[in-house]
This record gives C-alpha cells, sequence and structure tokens, in this order.
C-alpha cells in the first residue's frame, strides 16, 4: 500500500506540466485529488486523465479563493492531509525581449570565448512583471501553506510541498523576477517548516532543473540546447520524474525529511 493510500490532497496548477503528472501520480498513488487551476477547463482534464478527482477553478494570488477552495475540498473530499503549492507562470514577455540577446551571447562566446551583448533583462523588467511573479508564486505559496496548515494543525498531521526551481537556488540569468520568488520560497519553506513541525505538520521543496513542459516550448533551439548541455545527465527531466520527488515528499517515507529542498536537477547543481 502506498504512503498516501486513501489521503486527500490538492495540488494547485494542477492543470498542465509538473502540476498535471503531480495530480496523476498521487491519483495513481490512491490519494484523493483536488486539481485547482486558474483555468477550470485544463483542471477538468487533468482529472480525466487522472482518474477522477475534484476539479476548482481557483486563482491563488487571491488569499479568499484559496481558503475558499480548502473548505470546498474538505466539504466533499475531507480534510486535507497533503498540499502542493505548484501554480506558477513562465517569465514569457522577459524571454521575449532577452532570447535574442541570449542566443547573440552564446554565439559570442563560441567564437571569441568572450560576450559583449548585454542582456539588459534587469533594466527593462516592468514594475507589473515584477509583481505579477511574485504574486503568483510567492504569495500563492504563501497562502497555499497557511490555509492548508490551519486544517493540519489541528489535527496534529499533513504535508505540505512547495514547488520552487534551480533558479531559486542558482539563479536564472536574465531572470531574476523568477530566481528571486523562486529562491524566496525555499526561505519561506525552511522557516515555515520549524515552526509546523512542533504541531505535527512537515513542509519541504523541490528544486527542479530544466523540465521538458509547455513552459520551456516558446524556447529557442539554442538556448534549450545549452540548457541540455549544461545538465551533466544530459536531458530534460520528465514532469514524471519531478511528480515522483513530490509524491516522496507527500508520503509518509518521507516522516523525518523536514525543511528540506530536494534538488531534481540531473547533477546540473547541488542544493
Amino acid at each position: 500500500m502506498s504512503s498516501v493510500e486513501g489521503k486527500v490532497a490538492v495540488v494547485t496548477g494542477g492543470g498542465s506540466g509538473i502540476g498535471e503528472a503531480t495530480c496523476r501520480r498521487l491519483a495513481d498513488d490512491g490519494a484523493r485529488v483536488a486539481v485547482l487551476d486558474l483555468n477550470l477547463g485544463a483542471a477538468k482534464l487533468t482529472t480525466g486523465v487522472a482518474g477522477g478527482g475534484l476539479p476548482m477553478e481557483v486563482d491563488v494570488t487571491d488569499s479568499g479563493n484559496v481558503e475558499e477552495a480548502l473548505r470546498k475540498v474538505e466539504d466533499e473530499l475531507g480534510p486535507v492531509d497533503i498540499w502542493v503549492n505548484n501554480a506558477g507562470i513562465a517569465a514569457q514577455q522577459n524571454s521575449e525581449r532577452i532570447d535574442s540577446r541570449a542566443e547573440a551571447q552564446l554565439a559570442e562566446l563560441a567564437s571569441t570565448g568572450s560576450i559583449s551583448t548585454p542582456l539588459e533583462a534587469l533594466v527593462r523588467l516592468p514594475d507589473e512583471e515584477w509583481h505579477r511573479m511574485l504574486s503568483v508564486h510567492l504569495d500563492g505559496t504563501f497562502f497555499g501553506t497557511r490555509a492548508a496548515a490551519r486544517s493540519m494543525v489541528s489535527r496534529g498531521t499533513g504535508s505540505i510541498v512547495n514547488v520552487a526551481s534551480i533558479c531559486g537556488v542558482e539563479g536564472c540569468t536574465g531572470h531574476p523576477h523568477y530566481s528571486a520568488a523562486k529562491g524566496a520560497i525555499l526561505a519561506f519553506t525552511r522557516t515555515v517548516a520549524k515552526e509546523l513541525i512542533v504541531q505535527g505538520v512537515r513542509v519541504n521543496a523541490v528544486a527542479p532543473g530544466f523540465v521538458d513542459t509547455p513552459m520551456l516550448d516558446s524556447l529557442p533551439a539554442p538556448l534549450k540546447a545549452a540548457s541540455i548541455a549544461a545538465t551533466p545527465q544530459g536531458r530534460l527531466a520528465r514532469p514524471e520524474e519531478i511528480a515522483a520527488a513530490i509524491a516522496f515528499l507527500a508520503g509518509e517515507d518521507s516522516s523525518y525529511v523536514v525543511g528540506e529542498t530536494l534538488g531534481v536537477n540531473g547533477a546540473k547543481v547541488t542544493v
């Protein structure tokens, strides 16, 4: 029997990518899964491929929306045992501004061994993109963790898993807002883990490397190839591999793992 058999699990951003893979993995392991996503249609598709579940349209940047989602999940499925804060957005607009410059840098490095083209990512980053990135990733993780904790601590049990990124560990050049949001998630995870474990609730994080999800579909071929070349294992991760790490942290097999960051990155970096 799986250590999540019969548990109630909530996954934010469950409509695609790592979130969808996590919903499918937890459902396969016997959990009853609530799929939260800003796109209700995507959430419904996930419950379809996962063989069931509760799809919900939820905006993780709205704390009231998150709290209401928790109440609905517990009304329909029962007390929440597992909460996965996965919802996030890509730095699409930022990528559109810097990708051509990043490609130029790669070409310069290959031909001359030095870089002369500036990325200008920081100086051209608008306020609204900075705030939106932190709102979805960091506020969403805070609202989800707080909501889950309010339910879990009264029962003295539960597991919260936050999805960060390799960018939060080493910083991804040209993406200061994404890296800042993911790095803050790691610090937040370590802090609340120390507090909540006293009340029986475990909090951990995963920090994936480069993953083959729709977020990378728009990445120019030279930049994708560079990402793979920078990964010692020589390939992108599959969403299912990240989901397996999340499932491990969610279940009782990791009962003595608290406040940790599990790097799933093909040896790209040591967390």
